[in-house]
């Protein structure tokens, strides 16, 4: 009974300490980088997208940077998302990721994080790589999503690829060509260029019409997972369905085989929904050369360490080549 007590008596005191504790959690957020507990350091195995770029097997996701998450009906997650990544947070995040391994990072172009990508690199002297994607519409002159692109790459980025939304939308109307002439763009500008896809018919029309970009980023997970697609979904065009990630792993795996380019595979734990050493284990095993995870702070050090050990195990029995 004493006991008992003293848990009850131990769960009310803390209780009461709740909003001090609040407070300077707060606080600690709001702290400059230097100030934080220093990550022991990791070092992570590399790859290679394009002649030189070298970039670590796990790839920092920029939605959180964002202040997106795919929480599917929970509407209230990208608003708490947004209260905890203040703009020192953010950095803070991009410091621990480096110091674990982590030397890539890729997202969308949003003017408020990109403004704090140049202020980690030009302020805090980091060396983190940028993999953006334009958020121009490609149309037939191109001539704004050409623009944005020369703008990005003047502004640092170190690689650039068409966002898989777009990718999965030109593809449904039939304008391949303009897959073809966004690479061109990015081949013109000297970096790296990909082509990002939800939808499998993506890269395969891609492969089939010689499109030379250097690498992709196509989704890749299992549906054993509670809120997976319904099987009537699967058989709606990607394009056509909310939240739709990868309608067929094992297509996707099958076909990736015979593609000799840098395959980048995210949305890997399906928004949270796969456990990540589940998730980078199966990712790395059936064929990605890189995994792009989203990750809070908080998770860095302890997701890299299950990404190299994912790693270990993939080289015994991959079977798909490693194409970076």
């Amino acid at each position: 009974m004493s006991q008992e007590i003293n848990r009850r008596e131990f769960i009310a005191k803390s209780l009461l300490a709740a909003p001090a504790t609040t407070l300077a959690t707060a606080s600690a957020a709001d702290a400059p980088s230097s100030a934080a507990p220093k990550v022991p350091a990791q070092s992570l195995p590399m790859g290679k997208i394009g002649a030189d770029m070298k970039v670590s097997r796990v790839i920092l996701g920029g939605n959180l940077l964002n202040l997106f998450t795919h929480s599917r009906d929970l509407r209230y997650v990208d608003q708490l998302s947004a209260h905890y990544h203040t703009d020192e947070r953010i950095l803070q995040t991009l410091a621990v990721a480096e110091e674990n391994g982590v030397n890539t990072m890729s997202m969308s172009n949003r003017a408020r994080a990109l403004s704090l990508l140049k202020r980690h690199r030009n302020e805090r002297g980091g060396k983190m790589q940028w993999i953006i994607c334009p958020i121009s519409k490609p149309d037939d002159s191109m001539t704004a999503y050409r623009e944005e692109v020369e703008r990005l790459v003047g502004e640092g980025a170190d690689a650039v690829y068409m966002h898989g939304g777009m990718s999965d939308s030109l593809l449904a109307g039939g304008r391949v060509d303009l897959i073809a002439k966004a690479v061109e763009i990015f081949k013109n500008q000297n970096v790296p260029g990909g082509v990002g896809a939800h939808d499998l018919g993506v890269v395969e029309a891609c492969e089939k019409a010689g499109v030379p970009n250097d690498f992709y980023i196509k989704t890749f997970h299992h549906l054993d997972y509670p809120t997976a697609p319904k099987p009537e979904d699967m058989k709606k065009p990607c394009a056509e369905v909310p939240g739709y990630w990868c309608k067929d792993w094992k297509a996707v795996a099958e076909r990736m085989q015979g593609v000799k380019k840098t395959w980048i595979a995210f949305k890997i734990m399906a928004a949270g929904a796969i456990p990540p050493k589940k998730a980078f284990q199966w990712a790395f095993q059936n064929g990605g050369d890189h995994i792009l995870v989203g990750m809070f702070d908080w998770q860095i050090a302890e997701d890299v360490t299950l990404a190299r050990e994912a790693i270990e195990k993939a080289k015994a029995n991959r079977q798909r080549p490693w194409c970076s």
